[in-house]
Parts: structure tokens; C-alpha cells; sequence
């Protein structure tokens, strides 16, 4: 019985510790992610749209290329392949391509906002193809933190020229990441974080030089600095670093535990805007964040059941 119980009792402590880890990585990777809309509005300055989806995702695949080839991983299992091309299809692909265009018409703090709903999207995809049960207590905190970012949405909603069609390429994207974390994160539990988004990089790699190649897709090499420096960021933190970190945290956490974490991912961007681009930050989006992070903190102590 005292063996039992110790067993026990190390067992829930590994749980634990293990729980508390994936929630760091993915903090890690929401502060690397809450970076993307206002460094993409940066390098949108200067560097032609279809340039910045389909290059970020290039060099992205170079550098999971050089990563692979370095550590000697063997190709991943046949079983595998789908899984890894809808995990490409999402963060790779679907994610960069509607974020981009959709920058083009409103500022980051309001696509920061609207992608506050991926947390609830993550869970949703979760359910579907992770096998997660999350419990009712959940939900309710997940639909609070998401009504809360979404009231805070209709009170700082922007009125410029294409803001309804910059909103539907945001849900757009959130529906292609929320999918892209979902398998991704249920298939690093297996194969490994940084393994998942490399592969899923090095397949998406030669349809994205295609696809630029067949559209003479223009470069402008004279872009100024910090249009630059946005399209590197979101090619080597945004699509590659990022994605070590946060699939680790699923893999670790649970998707919809730790894709709550995502909730704070909208006032992270409010305050890189604030920084990166000169946008204003008032006292009620302090509040709104303080909010949120409160229904995060309550959401964590729900109970998701996973499969084993």
C-alpha cells in the first residue's frame, strides 16, 4: 500500500511538473507569436504581400532543413504524413497567407483583438482532433475570455475602408492556425515539438517556390531596414522558434489547457504595437487585459480530460 501510494503520489507529481512546463513553453511561444501582426505591418512597408507569405515560409524551411539534416532525424513514420501536411496547411500556409492580406486594411491592435478568439478555436479543434474533453467549467471560462476580447472588439472597433473584409481573413486565419496547433500539438506527444512544425516546414517548402516561382512573385531588395527585419522576424521566430516552444507546450499541457494561454496573446500585440509602430494603449485595454488574464488563471484549474 505505501509503495502504491508513493507511486502514486510521483506519478501526480510528474503530471504536474509536467503540466507546469508545457504551460512555460507555451507562454514562451504566445510573447514569440504576439509579435507576428506588427512586425508583418512592418514589413508590409516595403515588401510586396504574396513575397512575405510565401518567403517566410522558405526560409523558415531552410533553417528546419539545416536543423533535421544536423541532428540526423530520420524521415518521419508514413502513418504521419497526413497529419504533418494539415499541420502545414494551417500554420504554414493558411495562417500567414489570410494574417498578411488582412494587415493590409486595419491596424495590429485590432487583428490582435479579433485573433483573440483562437484559444476557443484551439479547444474547438482539440475536441476534433485531438480527442480532448474539456470540462464544462472550462468551456465556461474559454466562452467568458473570448466574449470579453470580442466586447472589447466591438468598443475599439475599427472604421476603415476594407475593415469587414480584413475581418473575415482574420477568422480565416484563426480557423487555419487553431487547426494547424490542434493536430500539430496532438501529434508532437509522440513524435516531438520542434520535429513536428520542421517536417511540416520542409513539406510546404517546394509548393511555396513553386508557387512564387509560377507568379514571378516581385522582391524588393531595396525594402528599407525595418521592413526587413519584420519579414525575418516572421520568418525565423514567428514561423520556426515560435513553433519549438508552443507545440512542446501541447504536446506537454494539453491543447485547450494551454491553447488558453493564447488569450494573452491579444495584448501582447497591443503593447509590441504600442512599441513597434507608435498605436496607443489606454486604460481599458489595461483592463480588458487584466480581465482576461484573470479568466486564464481561472481556466487553468479546470479539469481536461486528454486521451491517452
Amino acid at each position: 500500500m505505501t509503495r502504491a501510494s508513493n507511486r502514486n503520489r510521483q506519478s501526480g507529481l510528474f503530471m504536474e511538473n509536467s503540466e507546469r512546463t508545457g504551460l512555460l513553453l507555451g507562454l514562451a511561444g504566445v510573447v514569440i507569436f504576439g509579435l507576428t501582426l506588427p512586425a508583418t505591418r512592418m514589413a508590409l512597408v516595403d515588401l510586396n504581400p504574396w513575397f512575405i507569405v510565401y518567403g517566410r515560409g522558405l526560409v523558415a524551411g531552410i533553417a528546419a532543413a539545416i536543423a533535421l539534416t544536423l541532428t540526423g532525424q530520420k524521415l518521419p513514420q508514413r502513418s504521419t504524413w497526413a497529419r504533418l501536411a494539415a499541420t502545414s496547411a494551417g500554420v504554414v500556409v493558411g495562417f500567414p497567407l489570410f494574417a498578411t492580406f488582412a494587415m493590409q486594411y486595419v491596424p495590429a491592435s485590432h487583428g490582435g483583438v479579433i485573433l483573440a478568439i483562437l484559444p476557443l478555436a484551439t479547444a474547438l479543434a482539440g475536441v476534433l482532433f485531438a480527442g480532448e474533453r474539456p470540462s464544462a467549467g472550462f468551456w465556461l471560462c474559454g466562452i467568458a475570455g473570448s466574449l470579453a476580447v470580442l466586447v472589447f472588439a466591438l468598443i475599439e472597433g475599427d472604421n476603415n475602408d476594407g475593415v469587414h473584409l480584413a475581418d473575415v481573413l482574420l477568422i480565416l486565419a484563426v480557423a487555419s492556425a487553431a487547426i494547424g496547433y490542434a493536430i500539430g500539438g496532438e501529434l508532437s506527444r509522440t513524435m516531438g515539438g520542434w520535429q513536428v512544425i520542421c517536417w511540416s516546414l520542409v513539406i510546404a517548402a517546394p509548393i511555396l517556390l513553386l508557387l512564387m516561382v509560377l507568379q514571378d512573385t516581385p522582391i524588393n531588395w531595396k525594402a528599407a531596414y525595418p521592413a526587413w527585419a519584420g519579414f525575418f522576424y516572421l520568418a525565423l521566430f514567428s514561423q520556426f522558434f515560435g513553433f519549438f516552444a508552443w507545440y512542446q507546450g501541447l504536446a506537454l499541457g494539453g491543447v485547450a489547457k494551454v491553447g488558453q494561454i493564447q488569450l494573452l496573446q491579444s495584448f501582447i500585440t497591443l503593447i509590441a504595437s504600442a512599441l513597434l509602430l507608435g498605436e496607443n494603449i489606454t486604460w481599458m485595454q489595461i483592463g480588458f487585459a487584466c480581465l482576461v488574464v484573470g479568466i486564464v488563471a481561472i481556466g487553468r484549474r479546470m479539469r481536461v480530460e486528454r486521451r491517452p
